[in-house]
């Protein structure tokens, strides 16, 4: 049986046109359902894979920060290249603090940072995420545990430089979010156990719109988009979206 991994979407709705972006060792299945339902709204969303991820995590390590934001860079220039001149975005957690970045890079509609992290975590308790994730992506191909203990002794020798360029870029963004000036829908669920919470009220605090809004999710955990809310969280990202002053 061949495995099915995620691939990059593209959802065509309508003119309006919203950039979505998945997290750190996630992939496009991140923001799929919230994709579909704002494609059923008249809304037309992308959703880019960052090199290294939704393959086998041995190729995540030689990648980084600069690779996926070309990629989220590139997702930008694809709706632009469908003839949509003004793009929103939302994005969960890297793709959040992405998103964050785009609105100081590049002109944005309006910006849904969801979970994202303004705070570094260590470089140890990073690397337990990423072992964990590739031992979970080898029992997703199905591998035996004996190959998969094998193959994780092995992934647990190459040099995870990519933790520390994801520092300094939560560091970049965090330094310049006071440069934002689109409106922005800060959501953050209570129980994300993944970042330090308080980055939602420093986004928030930070972001020089005086369009902006938050708003916690009590009963979720750090991938919200796939929890017990994301019914309120399509309604509520939808009715930002609507809220924005598009001209199309």
């Amino acid at each position: 049986m061949k495995l099915q991994l995620p691939k990059p979407f593209t959802f065509e709705g309508g003119k309006r046109a919203v950039l979505l972006l998945h997290g750190f060792t996630g992939n496009s299945s991140d923001v799929r359902m919230l994709g579909r339902y704002l494609e059923k709204r008249g809304y037309t969303s992308h959703a880019p894979h960052y090199k290294g991820h939704g393959v086998p995590p041995e190729e995540l390590v030689h990648t980084g920060p600069e690779d996926w934001w070309k990629d989220v860079m590139d997702g930008y220039q694809h709706l632009k290249d469908l003839g949509h001149e003004e793009i929103a975005v939302a994005g969960l957690s890297l793709g959040g603090v992405f998103s964050l970045k785009l609105g100081y890079t590049v002109p944005v509609k309006g910006i849904v940072p969801m979970c994202a992290p303004m705070f570094i975590k260590s470089e140890e308790v990073m690397y337990k995420g990423v072992l964990a994730y590739a031992r979970e992506f080898k029992k997703y191909e199905g591998k035996s545990d004996d190959v998969i203990e094998q193959e994780m002794e092995e992934f647990a020798k190459t040099p995870m430089d990519t933790l520390r360029a994801l520092q300094e870029l939560i560091k970049e963004v965090r330094n310049n979010v006071d440069m934002i000036y689109a409106p922005t829908f800060v959501v953050q669920a209570r129980n994300d156990h993944m970042i330090n919470t308080d980055s939602a009220n420093i986004i928030y605090d930070s972001i020089e719109s005086p369009d902006k809004q938050i708003k916690w999710f009590e009963e979720s955990g750090h991938v919200i988009t796939l929890d017990k809310e994301k019914e309120q969280l399509h309604e509520d990202v939808y009715q930002f979206l609507e809220s924005l002053n598009w001209t199309v």
